[in-house]
Protein backbone atom coordinates (compact mmCIF):
# COMPACT_ATOMS: atom_id res chain seq x y z
CA UNK A 1 0.00 0.00 0.00
CA UNK A 2 1.62 3.37 -1.14
CA UNK A 3 1.20 5.86 1.61
CA UNK A 4 1.12 9.99 2.13
CA UNK A 5 4.71 11.13 2.40
CA UNK A 6 4.21 12.54 5.66
CA UNK A 7 3.28 9.28 6.93
CA UNK A 8 6.00 7.62 6.35
CA UNK A 9 8.47 9.59 8.24
CA UNK A 10 10.01 6.89 11.44
CA UNK A 11 11.90 4.13 10.35
CA UNK A 12 10.57 0.88 11.36
CA UNK A 13 13.40 -1.37 13.20
CA UNK A 14 13.90 -4.94 12.14
CA UNK A 15 11.71 -7.77 14.39
CA UNK A 16 12.84 -9.92 17.08
CA UNK A 17 13.42 -13.37 15.89
CA UNK A 18 14.20 -16.32 18.33
CA UNK A 19 18.09 -16.33 18.89
CA UNK A 20 18.05 -12.49 19.23
CA UNK A 21 20.29 -10.66 21.56
CA UNK A 22 18.26 -8.08 23.25
CA UNK A 23 18.96 -5.80 26.72
CA UNK A 24 16.70 -5.02 29.86
CA UNK A 25 17.68 -1.28 31.28
CA UNK A 26 16.02 0.38 34.36
CA UNK A 27 15.48 3.89 33.21
CA UNK A 28 13.01 5.09 35.88
CA UNK A 29 11.55 3.72 38.65
CA UNK A 30 13.62 0.78 41.06
CA UNK A 31 12.60 -2.62 39.96
CA UNK A 32 10.49 -5.39 42.12
CA UNK A 33 13.54 -8.25 42.65
CA UNK A 34 10.57 -11.29 41.94
CA UNK A 35 9.04 -9.48 38.75
CA UNK A 36 12.05 -9.14 36.98
CA UNK A 37 13.46 -12.07 37.58
CA UNK A 38 9.96 -13.84 36.43
CA UNK A 39 9.62 -11.27 33.34
CA UNK A 40 13.89 -12.65 32.49
CA UNK A 41 11.99 -16.30 32.39
CA UNK A 42 9.57 -15.24 30.56
CA UNK A 43 12.01 -13.50 27.59
CA UNK A 44 14.19 -16.47 27.69
CA UNK A 45 11.24 -18.46 26.65
CA UNK A 46 10.74 -16.60 23.73
CA UNK A 47 14.31 -17.64 22.73
CA UNK A 48 15.94 -14.67 23.38
CA UNK A 49 19.63 -13.83 24.72
CA UNK A 50 18.79 -11.26 27.47
CA UNK A 51 21.80 -8.66 28.69
CA UNK A 52 20.75 -6.86 31.88
CA UNK A 53 22.23 -3.97 32.64
CA UNK A 54 24.70 -3.17 35.17
CA UNK A 55 22.68 -1.07 37.55
CA UNK A 56 19.24 -2.10 36.62
CA UNK A 57 18.82 -4.05 40.11
CA UNK A 58 20.45 -0.38 42.10
CA UNK A 59 18.58 2.10 44.29
CA UNK A 60 19.21 5.49 43.96
CA UNK A 61 21.38 6.71 46.95
CA UNK A 62 18.64 9.58 48.02
CA UNK A 63 15.70 9.08 45.81
CA UNK A 64 13.96 5.74 46.32
CA UNK A 65 11.71 6.48 44.06
CA UNK A 66 14.89 6.02 41.44
CA UNK A 67 16.58 2.97 40.14
CA UNK A 68 19.92 4.24 40.46
CA UNK A 69 21.48 8.05 39.59
CA UNK A 70 20.64 9.51 36.14
CA UNK A 71 24.04 9.03 35.35
CA UNK A 72 23.86 4.82 35.79
CA UNK A 73 20.40 4.68 34.00
CA UNK A 74 21.97 6.11 31.21
CA UNK A 75 24.74 4.20 30.85
CA UNK A 76 23.00 1.06 30.59
CA UNK A 77 20.85 2.14 28.44
CA UNK A 78 23.60 3.78 25.85
CA UNK A 79 25.75 0.69 26.34
CA UNK A 80 22.53 -1.46 25.70
CA UNK A 81 21.64 0.81 22.63
CA UNK A 82 25.33 1.11 20.84
CA UNK A 83 25.93 -2.68 21.68
CA UNK A 84 26.35 -4.14 18.18
CA UNK A 85 24.84 -7.57 19.37
CA UNK A 86 21.36 -5.83 20.83
CA UNK A 87 18.75 -6.11 18.25
CA UNK A 88 15.84 -4.83 20.95
CA UNK A 89 16.06 -2.54 24.22
CA UNK A 90 13.33 -3.10 27.05
CA UNK A 91 12.61 -1.24 29.75
CA UNK A 92 11.94 -3.34 33.17
CA UNK A 93 9.51 -0.58 34.55
CA UNK A 94 8.01 3.09 34.29
CA UNK A 95 7.21 5.01 37.66
CA UNK A 96 9.18 8.12 37.24
CA UNK A 97 12.82 8.93 36.44
CA UNK A 98 12.98 8.62 32.31
CA UNK A 99 13.18 12.61 31.46
CA UNK A 100 16.10 12.68 33.65
CA UNK A 101 18.16 10.18 31.65
CA UNK A 102 17.31 12.53 28.51
CA UNK A 103 20.73 15.19 29.01
CA UNK A 104 22.64 12.31 29.75
CA UNK A 105 22.48 10.22 26.68
CA UNK A 106 24.92 10.85 23.86
CA UNK A 107 22.40 11.05 20.90
CA UNK A 108 25.01 11.31 18.20
CA UNK A 109 26.48 7.80 19.34
CA UNK A 110 23.16 6.28 19.43
CA UNK A 111 22.34 7.26 16.00
CA UNK A 112 25.24 5.63 14.49
CA UNK A 113 24.46 2.18 16.36
CA UNK A 114 21.76 1.69 13.69
CA UNK A 115 18.28 1.15 14.09
CA UNK A 116 16.75 -1.18 17.37
CA UNK A 117 13.52 -2.07 19.08
CA UNK A 118 12.51 -0.01 21.55
CA UNK A 119 9.84 -1.23 24.33
CA UNK A 120 8.18 0.61 27.33
CA UNK A 121 5.42 2.47 28.40
CA UNK A 122 3.72 5.11 30.90
CA UNK A 123 6.91 7.11 32.27
CA UNK A 124 8.55 5.56 28.94
CA UNK A 125 6.86 8.00 27.05
CA UNK A 126 9.61 10.20 27.62
CA UNK A 127 12.25 8.16 25.95
CA UNK A 128 9.53 7.08 23.04
CA UNK A 129 9.58 11.21 22.32
CA UNK A 130 13.18 11.51 22.32
CA UNK A 131 13.83 8.57 19.80
CA UNK A 132 11.00 9.73 17.55
CA UNK A 133 12.97 12.96 17.56
CA UNK A 134 16.23 12.16 17.94
CA UNK A 135 16.79 8.96 15.83
CA UNK A 136 13.82 8.77 13.84
CA UNK A 137 12.15 5.39 14.64
CA UNK A 138 9.15 3.78 15.42
CA UNK A 139 8.66 2.12 18.57
CA UNK A 140 6.55 -0.20 20.53
CA UNK A 141 4.10 1.37 24.07
CA UNK A 142 3.56 -1.87 25.53
CA UNK A 143 4.11 -3.94 29.10
CA UNK A 144 7.11 -3.79 30.92
CA UNK A 145 9.58 -6.96 31.92
CA UNK A 146 9.57 -6.42 35.80
CA UNK A 147 5.47 -5.68 36.01
CA UNK A 148 2.53 -7.34 37.23
CA UNK A 149 1.25 -6.31 33.36
CA UNK A 150 3.94 -8.27 31.55
CA UNK A 151 4.03 -11.36 34.50
CA UNK A 152 0.70 -12.21 35.61
CA UNK A 153 -0.90 -11.36 32.39
CA UNK A 154 -0.93 -13.87 29.87
CA UNK A 155 -3.22 -11.69 27.46
CA UNK A 156 -1.21 -8.83 27.73
CA UNK A 157 2.73 -10.92 27.40
CA UNK A 158 1.30 -12.43 24.43
CA UNK A 159 -0.17 -9.16 22.56
CA UNK A 160 3.89 -7.98 23.06
CA UNK A 161 5.24 -10.72 21.94
CA UNK A 162 2.99 -11.10 18.59
CA UNK A 163 3.55 -7.37 17.57
CA UNK A 164 7.62 -7.97 18.34
CA UNK A 165 7.98 -11.47 16.38
CA UNK A 166 5.05 -11.43 14.45
CA UNK A 167 3.51 -7.48 13.91
CA UNK A 168 1.59 -8.18 10.58
CA UNK A 169 -0.66 -10.35 13.11
CA UNK A 170 -1.47 -7.23 14.91
CA UNK A 171 -2.44 -4.99 12.91
CA UNK A 172 -5.82 -4.07 14.00
CA UNK A 173 -6.30 -2.81 17.34
CA UNK A 174 -9.52 -3.03 19.18
CA UNK A 175 -11.96 -4.25 22.82
CA UNK A 176 -14.93 -4.69 23.80
CA UNK A 177 -15.09 -1.34 25.83
CA UNK A 178 -14.13 0.62 22.72
CA UNK A 179 -17.02 3.42 22.17
CA UNK A 180 -17.12 6.49 19.97
CA UNK A 181 -17.06 9.79 21.66
CA UNK A 182 -16.94 11.45 18.39
CA UNK A 183 -17.56 9.14 15.54
CA UNK A 184 -15.46 9.56 12.57
CA UNK A 185 -12.72 8.12 10.33
CA UNK A 186 -9.05 9.15 9.59
CA UNK A 187 -5.54 8.50 8.70
CA UNK A 188 -2.57 9.94 10.47
CA UNK A 189 0.79 9.06 12.08
CA UNK A 190 0.31 7.36 15.82
CA UNK A 191 2.33 9.95 18.31
CA UNK A 192 1.53 10.01 22.70
CA UNK A 193 1.31 8.11 25.55
CA UNK A 194 1.09 8.46 28.94
CA UNK A 195 -0.76 11.82 29.46
CA UNK A 196 1.09 13.37 32.19
CA UNK A 197 4.62 12.57 31.14
CA UNK A 198 3.53 14.36 27.35
CA UNK A 199 2.30 17.64 28.86
CA UNK A 200 5.08 16.99 30.81
CA UNK A 201 7.90 17.56 28.12
CA UNK A 202 6.63 20.28 25.94
CA UNK A 203 8.46 23.76 26.68
CA UNK A 204 11.20 21.71 26.35
CA UNK A 205 14.18 22.69 23.57
CA UNK A 206 14.18 18.95 22.60
CA UNK A 207 10.65 18.14 22.85
CA UNK A 208 8.99 16.60 19.73
CA UNK A 209 6.86 17.95 17.21
CA UNK A 210 3.27 16.17 16.44
CA UNK A 211 3.22 14.82 12.93
CA UNK A 212 1.43 16.92 9.98
CA UNK A 213 -1.83 14.28 10.27
CA UNK A 214 -1.37 12.41 13.79
CA UNK A 215 -3.53 10.04 15.54
CA UNK A 216 -3.04 10.77 19.23
CA UNK A 217 -3.05 8.23 21.42
CA UNK A 218 -3.52 9.26 25.04
CA UNK A 219 -3.59 7.06 28.38
CA UNK A 220 -2.69 7.52 32.42
CA UNK A 221 -3.24 6.27 35.63
CA UNK A 222 -3.66 7.83 39.12
CA UNK A 223 -4.81 11.16 37.90
CA UNK A 224 -8.06 12.68 39.34
CA UNK A 225 -10.46 14.11 36.21
CA UNK A 226 -9.08 17.29 37.50
CA UNK A 227 -5.37 16.49 36.67
CA UNK A 228 -6.10 15.38 33.40
CA UNK A 229 -8.57 18.23 32.78
CA UNK A 230 -5.08 20.56 33.51
CA UNK A 231 -3.11 17.97 31.37
CA UNK A 232 -5.33 18.16 28.17
CA UNK A 233 -5.95 22.07 28.65
CA UNK A 234 -2.40 22.77 28.80
CA UNK A 235 -1.61 20.25 25.26
CA UNK A 236 -4.79 22.01 23.70
CA UNK A 237 -3.24 25.33 24.72
CA UNK A 238 -0.13 24.36 23.42
CA UNK A 239 -0.95 23.31 19.73
CA UNK A 240 -0.50 19.59 20.69
CA UNK A 241 -3.68 18.68 18.86
CA UNK A 242 -3.77 21.57 16.32
CA UNK A 243 -2.41 18.28 13.14
CA UNK A 244 -3.91 15.47 14.97
CA UNK A 245 -6.87 14.16 12.52
CA UNK A 246 -8.01 11.64 14.96
CA UNK A 247 -7.70 10.50 18.77
CA UNK A 248 -7.67 7.23 20.05
CA UNK A 249 -7.98 7.11 24.34
CA UNK A 250 -6.94 4.26 26.52
CA UNK A 251 -7.27 3.38 29.88
CA UNK A 252 -7.87 5.42 33.08
CA UNK A 253 -6.97 2.86 35.64
CA UNK A 254 -7.54 4.42 39.44
CA UNK A 255 -7.97 8.09 38.11
CA UNK A 256 -11.65 7.94 39.68
CA UNK A 257 -15.24 7.33 38.41
CA UNK A 258 -14.78 6.17 34.63
CA UNK A 259 -17.94 8.54 33.72
CA UNK A 260 -16.31 11.73 35.15
CA UNK A 261 -12.96 10.92 32.84
CA UNK A 262 -15.31 10.35 30.18
CA UNK A 263 -17.05 13.81 30.88
CA UNK A 264 -14.10 15.41 30.77
CA UNK A 265 -12.39 13.96 27.63
CA UNK A 266 -15.52 14.74 26.00
CA UNK A 267 -16.33 18.48 27.21
CA UNK A 268 -12.24 19.10 25.99
CA UNK A 269 -11.98 17.38 23.18
CA UNK A 270 -15.51 17.05 21.43
CA UNK A 271 -15.44 20.01 19.60
CA UNK A 272 -12.22 19.90 17.81
CA UNK A 273 -13.99 18.07 14.77
CA UNK A 274 -11.91 15.31 14.49
CA UNK A 275 -12.75 11.31 15.39
CA UNK A 276 -12.54 10.34 19.24
CA UNK A 277 -12.36 6.27 20.60
CA UNK A 278 -12.63 5.96 23.87
CA UNK A 279 -11.00 2.99 25.43
CA UNK A 280 -9.41 1.53 22.99
CA UNK A 281 -7.41 -1.03 25.52
CA UNK A 282 -3.47 0.41 25.92
CA UNK A 283 -1.67 1.76 28.99
CA UNK A 284 -2.72 0.63 32.87
CA UNK A 285 -5.44 -2.45 32.36
CA UNK A 286 -5.78 -5.60 32.30
CA UNK A 287 -4.76 -7.62 28.75
CA UNK A 288 -3.01 -4.34 27.91
CA UNK A 289 -3.00 -3.94 24.06
CA UNK A 290 1.02 -2.99 22.65
CA UNK A 291 0.64 -0.13 20.19
CA UNK A 292 3.55 1.12 17.76
CA UNK A 293 3.88 4.56 17.79
CA UNK A 294 5.17 6.50 14.68
CA UNK A 295 3.39 4.37 12.17
CA UNK A 296 0.86 4.95 9.17
CA UNK A 297 -3.16 3.92 11.32
CA UNK A 298 -6.47 4.43 10.43
CA UNK A 299 -8.81 5.37 12.95
CA UNK A 300 -12.35 3.91 12.66
CA UNK A 301 -14.79 4.81 15.48
CA UNK A 302 -17.58 2.87 13.76
CA UNK A 303 -15.65 0.30 13.96
CA UNK A 304 -14.17 1.04 17.27
CA UNK A 305 -10.39 -0.17 16.25
CA UNK A 306 -7.51 1.47 15.38
CA UNK A 307 -5.71 -0.54 11.94
CA UNK A 308 -1.91 -0.12 11.72
CA UNK A 309 -1.25 0.58 7.90
CA UNK A 310 1.86 -1.04 7.82
CA UNK A 311 3.06 -4.03 10.33
CA UNK A 312 5.19 -1.84 13.13
CA UNK A 313 8.85 -3.99 12.51
CA UNK A 314 10.39 -5.01 9.45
Amino acid sequence: MELPMSMRELRRPPRLRSGDTVALVAPAGPVPEDLLDAGLAHLRAWGLDVRVGKHVRDRHPRLGYLAGTDAERAADLQEAWCDPDVTAVFCARGGYGSMRVLDHLDWGEMAAAGPKVFVGSSDITALHEAVATQLGLVTVFGPMVATEAFVQDPAAREHLRRTLFQPESVTILTRSSADALVRGRARGTTYGGNLSIVAASLGAPDAPTPPERGIALLEDVTESPYQLDRFVTQLLRAGWFDHAVGIALGSWTECGPLEEVRAVMSDLLGGLGVPVLWELGFGHCTAQRTIPLGVAAELDTDAQRLSVLQPALL
